[in-house]
């Protein structure tokens, strides 16, 4: 790879809990944020007001006035691992559609042509070969340069870029409730949801404010128990803390591993939902007749479904209740109706 007189950067795709590394691969794009108060420079004395650091306001200003079209980026997680390679095209955007990256607002976009991709087998350095801290950085690492210079592209560079998600997604309360209807949930039911939902935000939006993460035992109390029930799930088809499940629930009674139906898997509201998966799937497996995973913060839930051959779990559908979304393109899933479906007792498992 010829990077004689090229500004290389070094690019984070998430954290040690969180990955949305295949976010950037499949779509030609990095990302950077917080993104909720709009586009740069529009956005700076907005990100001031709410307390961000200058360090972070500034690596914003890297990213989307810095960072220039030909540049090559090398795509990280951790300090040692390189998932993918490309350069620049194009200027700096604000996509709206990248406000929920599993729980992170991204919405600073740069385009990238990738040139070469191990999202399953990653280019592994020693530790800390790669800068920890912000997300965009000039790489400085000697190891890491004389690695691209000598880098083969393996896959096309030159051709377009893909299509961006559009905008236009939203939906309501109203909308879901008639779908929920028309695939035959009850109508108490509906009626809880819509009672709840609200509550739901209106909690959640206090622990930001006042900045007291709950723990994963209150997120269960206050907020995914409240809602499973709202959706019609009964205190005797559900078990907490059944045999290292958060929340089991069962299709019938008793409740043994026969007729385990769905496992959730709770998380620290703002941690990652998906990347709990892996966790609540080796659960799942428990019970061939377990069908369904949920991950969940308290506020988002992504729905996993289990495929035709029942050997693993894959994204269904994903739900975040301030947020409601008919679809996510992002992670080619269905959006909220589908997800509240999916997490109720009516749901029955297709191939």
């Amino acid at each position: 790879m010829d990077i004689e007189g090229k500004t290389i950067w070094q690019q984070a795709a998430g954290d040690g809990k969180r990955d949305y590394v295949q976010v950037c691969v499949n779509l030609g794009v990095i990302l950077n944020g917080p993104g909720n108060d709009g586009c740069w420079p529009g956005c700076v004395e907005s990100l001031r007001a709410s307390g961000w650091s200058k360090k972070k306001i500034n690596n914003l200003r890297l990213f989307c006035e810095e960072m220039a079209p030909g540049d090559i980026v090398v795509l990280r997680l951790g300090t040692k691992s390189v998932y993918a390679v490309g350069k620049i095209d194009g200027d700096y955007d604000w996509r709206e559609e990248f406000g929920d990256v599993d729980g992170w607002d991204l919405q600073h976009v740069r385009r990238v042509k990738w040139l070469w991709q191990g999202v399953s087998k990653p280019k592994t350095f020693e530790a800390h070969t790669l800068k920890m801290g912000d997300t965009t950085q000039r790489l400085t690492s000697q190891r890491v340069k004389d690695w691209l210079a000598g880098l083969e592209p393996n896959i096309g560079g030159e051709g377009a870029l893909p299509d961006l998600p559009q905008p236009g997604y939203e939906t309501d309360l109203d909308e879901i409730s008639e779908y929920l209807f028309d695939e035959g949930v009850a109508s108490d039911s509906i009626s809880s949801l819509r009672s709840q939902v609200d509550e739901f935000v209106r909690i959640a939006k206090w622990y930001d404010r006042y900045q007291t993460p709950p723990s994963e035992h209150e997120t269960v109390s206050y907020l995914v128990v409240p809602l499973l029930r709202a959706l019609g799930w009964t205190p005797q088809k559900m078990a907490i803390e059944w045999r290292k499940i958060d929340v089991a629930l069962f299709s019938e009674l008793p409740r043994e591993e026969r007729s385990l139906s769905v496992v959730v898997e709770a998380k620290k509201k703002g941690a990652s939902c998906l990347s709990a998966v892996q966790q609540a799937s080796d659960y799942a497996m428990l019970s061939q007749n377990c069908t369904r995973v949920i991950v969940t913060d308290g506020l988002r839930y992504g729905v996993f479904t289990r495929d035709a051959r029942g050997e693993d779990f894959r994204l269904h559908s994903y739900l975040n209740l301030a947020r409601l979304r008919e679809k996510y393109p992002i992670y080619d899933c269905k959006g909220s109706r589908e997800a509240l479906l999916a997490m109720a007792p009516e749901w029955r498992f297709q191939e």
